[in-house]
């Protein structure tokens, strides 16, 4: 029985070895354009592989925009770009029906989320009607205009930025609804030489061209190949732990958080722990999913879906303090 066992992930190692040949050809093609920030492409792979979208959090300027940009040229997909403003309405996201003089009847004219590649720039700047109605295409990967119905492109990948700094005007995205998003990545400034690097390529205003080294029908069959990634039960165990910790700590001999947690991860938070390790692990080019895959992504699929208490906020203790605790004190297989 176990060698059949063995034998089966070896086959499917093969297989994702195959499958998966595509992500180094991608990631040096995106490297072109993309200096540093590995972390955020590695992330960007991980939620288009898992079909998930991805709420990025950074200071202005930090290369959000260009990065899902380069994305969809290198995969050859459609981009949009959807700039959120206090003034935007559902409709200038999804579509509307627009009257024909000229035919006296109406025509569906469709908004910008119709694209492989959709960036929702300062998503926070929007009422929570336009985020709502992103948010529904996002879940159910169609739109409705009147009395039609659309299913969108596939891949659909939705990037939607936040930026921490300024919050006069914002509307901050409700916990139900951030929990919507696959991952929640907060990226830093590039190192020193990372950034002399940038200033050198803007400066002569010579940018590679970035050429589409990937197919739509890949990045497809990549997401069907992601599923088949073996994920022993042990694994599945140590994701569960790991949630459950975040709901009742006390059972994890870490009663000293309790205080701290307003509320834990919730199960979206468990499937796309093991769907992002799987997603890892695939990048990694491995056909089965190790203890380090879960600890690679955990704070990505977290941080967002732990809601902290006034008394966490007042030590100045964030979710990720207490993620920490919680991966250095779960028992790991």
């Amino acid at each position: 029985m176990e060698d059949n066992r063995t034998s089966d992930i070896g086959l499917i190692n093969e297989k994702i070895q195959k499958e998966s040949a595509f992500v180094d050809l991608l990631t040096l093609e995106m490297n072109k354009v993309i200096v540093g920030q590995k972390h955020m492409v590695e992330r960007l792979l991980i939620g288009l592989l898992a079909q998930g979208h991805i709420l990025l959090e950074g200071v202005p300027g930090l290369a959000k925009t260009l990065s899902i940009n380069t994305l969809a040229k290198a995969v050859h997909g459609s981009f949009s770009r959807i700039q959120f403003t206090p003034d935007l309405l559902p409709a200038d996201v999804v579509g509307t029906m627009i009257y024909n003089i000229k035919e006296n009847d109406f025509s569906i004219k469709k908004g910008p989320i119709f694209a492989n590649f959709v960036l929702a720039d300062e998503i926070n700047r929007a009422p929570a009607k336009v985020q709502s109605a992103l948010l529904e295409a996002m879940q159910e990967k169609q739109v409705t205009i009147g009395d039609e119905t659309f299913i969108l492109d596939k891949p659909f990948l939705v990037m939607a930025t936040q930026n921490p700094v300024e919050q006069e005007g914002t509307y901050p995205l409700p916990e139900a609804q951030v929990d919507r998003f696959m991952l929640k990545t907060v990226i830093d400034y590039p190192k020193l030489d990372e950034e002399q690097l940038i200033i050198r390529a803007n400066l002569k205003g010579a940018f590679e061209h970035v050429n589409p080294v990937v197919s739509l029908e890949q990045i497809l069959r990549a997401q069907q190949a992601v599923r088949e990634v073996y994920m022993d039960e042990k694994i599945e165990k140590y994701i569960l732990d790991i949630i459950f910790a975040t709901r009742y700590p006390e059972k994890y001999k870490l009663s000293d958080i309790k205080p701290l947690i307003n509320f834990g991860a919730s199960p979206r938070g468990s499937i796309n722990l093991a769907s992002a390790a799987k997603c890892y692990a695939f990048i990694k080019r491995r056909g089965y999913v190790i203890p380090e895959d879960v600890r690679a992504v955990v704070h990505d699929v977290l941080r967002h879906r732990i809601g902290i208490t006034y008394e966490a906020e007042a030590e100045n203790i964030t979710s990720v303090d207490i993620i920490n605790k919680i991966v250095n004190e779960v028992e790991v297989p």
